[in-house]
């Protein structure tokens, strides 16, 4: 998924460390490789994913519109009711189908690795407030190693917009470094997600 004007991150199949892994080098660049699914809320469960990062973008700062850039991000795309856009959000909605041609999601939930925010932090988005940030990783302490995570959906939407979660509908990795102008380096596990199991 290119975004326009912007130079795209390159993916590319490996083995890495013993594991199946993306490879992902942004060079002043972002790009995101997505998937579209459906997962109604009844079903949303857990979601799990891995990453390895060699280092942090220096600079980068995911509050700040100059600097909001990422070695990592696993993202997360749901539906809702777009009537309840501000004003603001629904500008950008506009501005998103006329440049990209797609719908702007209802809401969006990325987790990152951070710079500096303690894991459990949520960063809003300086663009739009359907976006929200979940910090799950931060500073140098766990840099060139494998880290896996398991994360409750549901659980995580609530936290970071305050209401409950509409369908599922896209999932997707996304490595940037165009705003730092910057070079990063990382490889992705896979991205599993489990959906509820019935109650008896």
């Amino acid at each position: 998924m290119p975004f326009p004007g912007k130079t795209e991150t390159r993916f590319r199949y490996a083995r890495k460390d013993g594991r199946d892994a993306m490879a992902v080098l942004a060079a002043s660049s972002a790009s995101m490789l997505r998937s579209k699914v459906r997962i109604e809320p009844a079903d949303l469960a857990g979601v799990r994913f891995s990453w390895k990062v060699p280092q942090l973008i220096e600079g980068a700062d995911l509050a700040s519109r100059e600097a909001d850039d990422s070695p990592v991000r696993i993202v997360l795309f749901f539906e809702g009711d777009r009537a309840r856009f501000s004003p603001r959000d629904a500008m950008m909605a506009e501005l998103v189908r006329t440049v990209t041609g797609e719908e702007m999601p209802y809401a969006t939930l990325m987790y990152v690795w951070c710079n500096r925010r303690e894991p459990g932090t949520v960063i809003d988005s300086p663009r739009t407030t359907r976006v929200r940030t979940m910090v799950v990783e931060s500073g140098t302490r766990n840099l060139d190693q494998w880290l896996d995570y398991e994360r409750d959906i549901r659980a995580d939407y609530r936290r970071a917009f305050g209401e409950a979660p509409g369908a599922l509908v896209g999932i997707g990795i996304m490595s940037d470094s165009d705003n730092t102008r910057s070079t990063s380096q990382a490889w992705y596990g896979p991205v599993r997600l489990h959906r509820a199991t019935a109650k008896n």
